[in-house]
């Protein structure tokens, strides 16, 4: 890998939080870095799920690339480094020498290195989806929701109606239902085509919410009736978070 990459990005824990939210997902992925900035699509092993996020150039004190370069990383051995980061350091990224240097800058300078991954396979094209369901909410409201939702059961339904949002999770162990609605306050955005339905499990978006609501405030909620959910983040710096999730189909 001859082309030169240094990004210093102003917040390790901002940093940080990125990067497991990646690594919520997929193990082992590439970073393609171009001169308008960082991106990164990726499937989960169990390709159940696909993570998007996208960094332009502008979110960065420092960026330095001439030409396209992907960066394929190890997400347990990145997540393990970036956990060392705090709020009040800088993070610079480097390539030199086919591995990935990571030095957190603070009151000291501390420098980790990992080998940079040969991952082969073509950039995913996004799915085509038509949703008949779009809500915005406070990412923290949803993480509750989902978190009594796993008191009962392993899977969850997305229940749209006219005028509320409705979670609901039932087995033997019991039932849960959480109600949203834009007079309550709980949803900021709403807008409902069709009455819809889905089913989703509770693991992968309890792993999404868990990192990704310390990135944004705002969750982005889209999905139609027996079809992928999206659950985006908007990222400071004009940088975008999301995830796919394919159904869980009911008998």
């Amino acid at each position: 890998m001859s082309a030169s990459v240094r990004l210093v990005f102003g917040d390790a824990r901002e940093w940080r939080y990125i990067v497991a939210s990646l690594a919520a997902l997929v193990d082992e992925a590439n970073f393609t870095i171009d001169p308008s900035g960082m991106r990164l699509r990726a499937l989960d092993p169990s390709r159940i799920a696909m993570v998007d996020f996208n960094l332009p150039a502008s979110a960065f004190e420092e960026f330095s690339c001439e030409e396209e370069v992907k960066i394929g990383v190890n997400f347990d051995e990145l997540n393990k480094v970036m956990k060392r980061g705090r709020a009040d350091e800088r993070v610079i990224l480097e390539v030199i020498g086919g591995r990935l240097k990571i030095s957190i800058v603070g009151k000291a300078e501390r420098s980790f290195s990992l080998p940079v991954i040969d991952i082969a396979g073509e950039e995913l094209p996004l799915p085509k989806l038509n949703f008949t369901v779009r809500a915005k909410m406070l990412s923290d409201t949803l993480k509750d929701a989902i978190k009594d939702a796993e008191l009962v059961s392993d899977s969850v339904s997305f229940d749209a109606k006219e005028d509320y949002l409705r979670v609901y999770a039932h087995s033997d162990r019991g039932e849960v239902e959480v109600k949203f609605t834009i007079d309550a306050g709980s949803l900021i955005e709403y807008e409902v085509d069709e009455p819809s339905r889905s089913t989703y499990p509770i693991s992968y978006l309890s792993d999404m919410l868990k990192r990704a609501a310390n990135l944004s405030d705002i969750a982005g909620i889209e999905f139609a009736t027996d079809k992928p959910l999206l659950l985006s983040f908007e990222l400071a710096g004009g940088g975008r978070l999301s995830y796919f999730l394919a159904p869980r189909l009911e008998a």
